[in-house]
């Protein structure tokens, strides 16, 4: 007899698996969560400003590869030839220095639509724009710059975008850093264009600042910062948003010691919004989205030597909390084709595995 799904995933959770496939969420019930579904173009953003091409497009989007019709999105992102290096990127795999081979996994692999950048998307748009929906990463981070710094910069024009064929633009916003006001204000504008040429907007919300690493804590990935990041996303107008699964809480508590301010937060985040469960805590970054109106991905993560396990452990705590899906890139791509197909295919299992419910 064929191993049922549900069977691959509860190996692949371990120990984990009765705490995270059966926990009950009792902090933001489901009940209050517009939850992903066939017809999310439809009952939600129809009802929005969106015009009819960024219907059109979104609709692409949620229509194509194994996670079709289902409101769920699983997208290929290649973007760290830039933002980690292409030589640091690719060293473990260097057939993804050719673009082509960028869009083949993604096609291969199922996916709802490849996520890179301007030069990627450009050399293969002829080729492949109408095959897989394409969506043009506008903004990156270098690191050739000495020393290094961290300041995600435009690396393109929305038009561009639109002329090669692409359904969507992303951007990257680094909530916290110096230049997060700047960004703030480039990315809205680039949305604001995308929206008038058609192209629907998934934003990256990160954090960035060296000072949100304390105690040996590392805030960036804090619920209740990470959240209220998200919420700064959907202010702008992102149909979708992509985050990091958070790990801890209590940034803003944590930022405000000493004597020190910072933000603003409430107690009842702690106490009644937030367990120290990894899906309550995504349950409130799925809140912070316009109460999952507005759809979150997770962030797939560093390649590393559980690629598979990490990768289905992110994609049902995502799935349970309320999320629209995953977006994976380092874990694909940093492995022989074939092998990058199965993780994406795992990824995709989980969101088509019926037994996998929301908390």
């Amino acid at each position: 007899m064929a191993e049922k799904t549900i069977d691959r995933i509860v190996a692949y959770l371990g120990a984990e698996a009765d705490d995270l496939l059966n926990h009950t969420c009792r902090t933001i019930p489901k009940e209050k969560l517009t939850l992903p579904s066939p017809d999310v173009v439809s009952e939600v953003y129809a009802h929005s400003n969106r015009n009819n091409q960024v219907l059109r497009n979104l609709q692409a989007l949620f229509g194509h590869g194994r996670l079709a019709n289902t409101g769920y999105v699983s997208i290929l992102p290649v973007d760290q030839g830039i933002e980690h290096s292409a030589g640091a990127s690719f060293a473990k795999n260097p057939a993804y220095f050719d673009p082509e081979n960028i869009v083949k996994l993604a096609i291969e692999g199922g996916c709802s639509g490849v996520a890179s950048t301007l030069g990627v998307l450009a050399l293969t748009s002829r080729k492949y724009a109408h095959k897989i929906p394409f969506i043009v990463k506008i903004n990156h981070n270098e690191l050739l710059t000495y020393p290094n710094k961290f300041d995600q910069v435009m690396f393109a024009r929305v038009r561009q975008a639109w002329e090669l064929g692409a359904v969507g633009i992303g951007a990257t916003i680094y909530f916290g850093s110096e230049e997060s006001t700047r960004q703030l204000q480039e990315v809205s504008e680039a949305f604001y264009q995308a929206h008038e040429l058609g192209m629907f907007t998934i934003l990256w919300c990160y954090l960035r600042n060296p000072a949100f690493k304390k105690d040996g804590v590392d805030y960036h990935v804090a619920a209740d910062l990470t959240g209220q990041a998200n919420h700064l996303g959907v202010t702008i107008e992102a149909d979708i948003i992509k985050q990091k699964l958070p790990e801890c809480n209590g940034g803003f508590k944590a930022l405000n010691m000493e004597g020190s301010s910072y933000g603003k937060t409430d107690e009842r985040i702690y106490t009644e919004l937030t367990t120290d469960h990894p899906i309550d805590l995504t349950r409130y970054q799925v809140a912070n989205c316009y109460m999952g109106k507005i759809g979150l991905i997770s962030s797939g993560g560093a390649s590393g030597s559980n690629d598979f396990a990490e990768a289905v452990r992110t994609a049902v705590i995502n799935k349970r909390a309320g999320g629209m899906g995953l977006i994976a890139g380092r874990k694909a791509f940093q492995r022989p084709m074939e092998e990058g197909v199965q993780l994406l295919h795992a990824i995709q299992d989980v969101y088509l595995c019926d037994e996998v419910t929301i908390a």
